[in-house]
């Protein structure tokens, strides 16, 4: 699910600060507007997907003209999806060689968090 919130963006002192009139408490900061920008998409995303995984409504983005502000104002936006995740472990059976699977029992590597891992990697993810 794609999302775009206006936000406003203020410079103070120290660094950056974005902030969303629409959605209470959902703020994040920076120290260069890069970083305050990506940041603000990750806040974004967190805060909607949070409201979806409660059951709560999300609220409906205003529109940017009807913001009022000294500061500058922008639309971030999101991909929820990369957010809102079901968490919950699934058990996988998998088959490693037995040498690989006693090479990692010495070490005490988790295979689960191993292939987790690889995965979030390969995926693109991490």
């Amino acid at each position: 699910m794609l999302a775009a919130y206006p936000a406003i963006i203020h410079n103070d002192n120290d660094g950056i600060w974005v902030e969303f009139p629409d959605l209470p408490g959902c703020q994040t900061c920076g120290e260069t507007l890069e970083d305050a920008l990506v940041y603000a998409s990750e806040a974004l995303g967190s805060y909607l997907a949070v409201r979806i995984d409660a059951g709560d409504s999300v609220p409906v983005a205003s529109s940017i003209e009807t913001i009022v502000t000294n500061d500058s104002k922008t639309y971030i936006y999101t991909d929820v999806n990369k957010y809102h995740r079901d968490t919950k472990a699934v058990k996988k059976m998998i088959s490693i060689p037995a040498w690989l699977a006693k090479e990692a029992a010495s070490h005490n590597y988790s295979l689960s968090k191993i292939l987790q891992e690889a995965l979030m990697e390969k995926l693109n993810m991490a």
